[in-house]
């Protein structure tokens, strides 16, 4: 009835530091295998991460294009994160009961 099984899924995060980008894409794991899957999910471990792509683009922003300058980043990630989930199978279970 419970099975565990090992896959990757590609997620990727954006934010206002390499933190919150980071943190963005990690937080995307449980919904990306959560879309492809009916049984109940106990666990899902990540073991591994790799990045496949990191993007920064930073830009001066002025008030009123004069006056108080100041510089913005922002972040963008694309990870391959490798997981174990264990997963409860439904379709197992036989349900007893009168029609």
């Amino acid at each position: 009835m419970k099975k565990q099984y090992q896959t990757s899924v590609r997620v990727s995060g954006q934010g206002k530091s390499a933190q919150q980008a980071f943190a963005d894409g990690i937080n995307c794991v449980q919904a990306a295998i959560l879309k492809g899957n009916q049984n109940i999910i106990l666990r899902i471990e990540p073991e591994d991460v790799q990045v496949v792509s990191a993007n920064v683009q930073r830009r001066v922003e002025k008030f009123l294009f004069i006056f108080l300058p100041r510089k913005i980043a922002h972040y963008s990630v694309v990870l391959d994160v490798s997981v174990m989930v264990t997963i409860l199978e439904i379709d197992k279970v036989i349900f007893e009961g009168a029609a």
